[in-house]
């Protein structure tokens, strides 16, 4: 297998946002990662559109796990504070390269690139910044802040069909980041909760990455180098194009071959090797494989998903091929109330993801319900026309002639 090339330096901690303040596993980690108790953190609240507010539930959070945090007085829309002067401000720049960590808020990460990487030129504060992780640091971000922590980063993508129906524009749709984790990773957040496996597939393919993270709210990955590890209390998907292909002459979107993952709390997986190492309590449980003699199926459903992106659809797909009848689940990816100025309103897309050699997971129900991984799932996607409408009522019929003219017979007689 290619090796990734490596990104160096310490630990990135990605966050999919919507993290709950009292998720300690995620907050404590961070702390534990920066040195444990007294860890000075530096907190950028630099994305947020409540900068101050969102600053403090941030610090609290830190500093309830043991840190020493502190904000970065750093944001577009902060008050009473001259951004160019605070980024300017050797003092501050000076305190912030002798911390252990550094922390992005969520918001808009538009406002991160632009701040500290106007342009595409570093500033004096993101040499600070990466001369945390150089020196073993920890670079955290939930949600905008995690998103910039890829080489390229998705920038205002928001329609992820619209993303999937081509409109893909430097600068608009897509940014540079600040490449804290390997270039050949494509990081990406708020993933299961808003279906933005529409908006990975293409940007994947587009921009030359091989591998895509999407982490779901609540969640977050500890990424070392190559390897990945999953904590909080959901999990992420993994998308793998090394072994993917497409077609050219197709005048859409399209993909075959594709491997999906999904990596729930305390997997771990080396990008590197492509093992992947499940929870210790799953472990614990049969594996699942619906290739060995004697498979019975827990989930005995057979859904086409008329939403595949939808809240959560693509995770049910996946663990419904894990553990469900057949060997193949299908999706559709369409907008049945085109939008004034859609791009191609009549071009939608078929998820299929089947089962292929390697197709394996596990279930447990330690955290008090059906949590799943699943590894080794391929996937195709394939352009289609939809018709719009995409139905029509039906409508009475009339009265069929014969039987009017027995039912008059019958009232002759």
């Amino acid at each position: 297998m290619h090796s990734p090339s490596q990104a160096g330096g310490g630990t990135v901690i990605v966050i999919g946002g919507a993290l709950s303040t009292d998720s300690d596993t995620v907050w404590q980690r961070i702390v534990d990662e920066a040195g444990g108790a007294g860890a000075p953190i530096a907190v950028f609240p630099t994305a947020a559109h409540e900068p101050e507010r969102i600053a403090a539930q941030i610090v609290a959070s830190l500093n309830r796990c043991g840190a020493r945090a502190e904000a970065v007085p750093l944001a577009p829309h902060l008050e009473g504070v001259d951004l160019a002067a605070t980024l300017n401000d050797t003092e501050l720049i000076a305190r912030v390269a002798g911390c252990k960590a550094v922390f992005f808020s969520g918001g808009a990460q538009e406002y991160l690139v632009d701040t500290l990487q106007p342009g595409g030129r570093p500033t004096a504060m993101l040499g600070a910044i990466r001369a945390v992780f150089a020196a073993g640091g920890v670079i955290a971000g939930t949600s905008a802040g995690a998103a910039v922590m890829s080489r390229l980063m998705f920038r205002d993508a928001m329609d992820n069909l619209a993303v999937l129906r081509g409109r893909w524009r430097a600068g608009r749709e897509y940014d540079h980041g600040f490449g804290f984790v390997l270039s050949e990773l494509l990081v990406d957040q708020h993933f299961l909760k808003r279906g933005r496996i529409g908006r990975m597939l293409p940007a994947l393919q587009s921009l030359g990455c091989r591998f895509g993270l999407g982490v779901d709210e609540n969640a977050a990955v500890v990424i070392q180098g190559p390897r990945l590890e999953v904590i909080g209390g959901s999990g992420a998907i993994l998308v793998d194009l090394g072994e993917a292909t497409h077609d050219a002459g197709l005048p859409a979107f399209n993909l075959r071959g594709a491997r999906l993952a999904y990596l729930d709390h305390g997997d771990r997986h080396d990008l590197a090797s492509g093992e992947t190492l499940p929870a210790a309590h799953k472990l614990r449980e049969p594996r699942i494989d619906p290739a060995s003699p004697g498979f019975e199926p827990r989930q005995q459903v057979d859904r086409y998903f008329l939403d595949i992106l939808g809240d959560g659809c693509i995770l049910q797909a996946l663990t419904q091929l894990l553990d469900g009848p057949a060997p193949e689940v299908r999706g559709l990816a369409y907008r049945a109330n085109p939008r004034p100025g859609d791009p191609k309103p009549d071009i939608g897309f078929e998820f299929r993801l089947r089962r292929g050699p390697g197709l394996v997971g596990w279930c447990s129900a330690h955290r008090g319900g059906d949590d799943y991984t699943v590894l080794g799932a391929r996937l195709d996607v394939v352009p289609v026309r939809v018709a719009h409408p995409l139905f029509t009522p039906l409508v009475a019929e009339p009265p069929r002639v014969v039987e009017s003219a027995l039912r008059l017979q019958g009232e002759r007689q």
